[in-house]
């Protein structure tokens, strides 16, 4: 059966693919060259504030969870403690978090997203979608199945992190 032929998910349900189907490996190489390209390209805006890979993972996670302690933040994006407050540093210097003492237990802390930080990240967010929506011709036909796909190979990628970094991080190639 070629690709053509092959029965579609709405026509048949759900249907699974193998690990080795080479179209994961091609998936998780797209994935990888769209958000680098996202990247390089910048921001048109001089209002934008730049953001490096572990800050705006930070403020992903901020703008679901606008006040949150360290610990659970580091949790949710896998990102170490000690390297956790190198970015909450450089995302305070920025203007977009605050650390305030925790009102239930006055020796925690707790971030919290600043007017700033909202206001930038969707700043930053009009541009990508302005960028990828050109880029793909404003071509809407796929984007809500491209939107599912994606969000369920994070959420499951998330699920079935390691816990520990024993295992190395993934380089580009």
């Amino acid at each position: 059966m070629t690709e053509d032929q092959a029965p579609q998910a709405s026509q048949t349900g759900p249907t699974a693919a193998a690990d080795d189907d080479p179209r994961w490996a091609e998936l998780a190489d797209l994935v990888l060259i769209v958000s680098r390209e996202i990247q390089f390209r910048g921001y048109t805006d001089e209002r934008a504030v730049p953001l490096s890979p572990s800050e705006g993972m930070v403020m992903r996670y901020l703008q679901q969870q606008p006040a949150a302690p360290p610990s659970r933040i580091a949790a949710s994006t896998g990102l170490q403690r000690t390297n956790l407050s190198t970015v909450l540093r450089g995302l305070e210097k920025k203007g977009l978090v605050e650390r305030r003492a925790d009102p239930g237990d006055g020796r925690g802390v707790t971030v919290h997203t600043t007017e700033r930080g909202r206001a930038n990240y969707a700043l930053v967010r009009r541009e990508w979608a302005t960028a990828v929506a050109a880029a793909a011709g404003h071509d809407a036909r796929h984007l809500d199945a491209a939107r599912s796909l994606l969000a369920a190979v994070e959420t499951g990628l998330a699920r079935t992190r390691p816990q520990t970094r024993a295992a190395r991080p993934a380089t580009e190639s």
